[in-house]
C-alpha cells in the first residue's frame, strides 16, 4: 500500500538547486488529515503482519489505519531522487521530481542512490516480505517507486498480482505466492 497524501507546503516554482531542501522537507513530512479509503481500511484489517518504511509519511499512514507496525525499516523507504545545482529555470517541485525521476531511471544519480542500488535494496526488501509471509498476510506501507521495484522482484520470484488499484495515495496491490519459481 502506498502512503497517504503528505502535508507539504508547495511553492509554485523553484530552481533545480532548491530541490535538495524540498526533498528533505518531503522526506520529513507526515500525512494530511484525511479520510482513509474504505478499501484500504478493509485490506489493512486483513493483514497479520504490518511493515512500514521509516519515513514519517508511511508511519503516520499506519497510524491513520489504526495499526501498529511489527517492522519499521529504512529498507522500505522510497528510492532517492537526485537533484541538480542550476538556478534556472524555475519549475514546480513536482515537475522537477518527475524530470529527476526520469533522469534517475536513465542513470543520473547525483547526490542520490543509483538505480542499481535501489533495485538491490528492493530485492532484499522482497526477500524480507516473503519471509514475513510465513506468519500470514503482510501489509507493507511504502512508497510508489520502491513498491514497484519490490513488486517486480516478487513477480520474478513466482508471486502473482491478484489486484491493483493504481498508483495514487492509498493505492494497493495484492500479491500471492503460487509456488512456481522461474529460472
Amino acid at each position: 500500500m502506498r502512503h497517504g497524501q503528505p502535508t507539504l507546503a508547495t511553492p509554485l516554482k523553484i530552481a533545480m538547486s532548491d530541490m535538495k531542501g524540498w526533498i528533505e522537507h518531503y522526506n520529513r513530512s507526515e500525512i494530511a488529515d484525511q479520510t482513509v479509503p474504505d478499501a484500504s481500511m478493509r485490506l489493512a484489517a486483513s493483514a497479520s503482519v504490518i511493515v512500514s518504511s521509516s519515513a514519517p509519511r508511511a508511519l503516520t499512514s499506519v497510524q491513520a489505519l489504526g495499526l501498529k507496525p511489527a517492522v519499521v525499516d529504512a529498507l522500505f523507504c522510497e528510492a532517492q531522487l537526485p537533484y541538480g545545482h542550476w538556478r534556472f529555470p524555475r519549475l514546480s517541485p513536482f515537475t522537477w521530481a518527475f524530470i529527476f525521476r526520469v533522469l534517475w531511471l536513465c542513470g543520473y544519480s547525483r547526490d542520490a542512490e543509483p538505480v542499481k542500488a535501489a533495485k538491490l535494496r528492493a530485492n532484499t526488501a522482497a526477500q524480507r516480505l516473503q519471509s514475513l509471509a510465513s506468519e500470514g498476510p503482510v501489509l507493507l506501507l511504502g512508497h510508489g517507486v520502491m513498491n514497484r521495484l519490490i513488486a517486480r522482484q516478487l513477480l520474478a520470484d513466482g508471486w502473482t498480482r491478484q489486484q491493483q488499484n493504481g498508483s495514487q495515495y492509498w493505492s494497493t496491490a495484492v500479491y500471492q505466492y503460487d509456488g512456481c519459481y522461474r529460472d
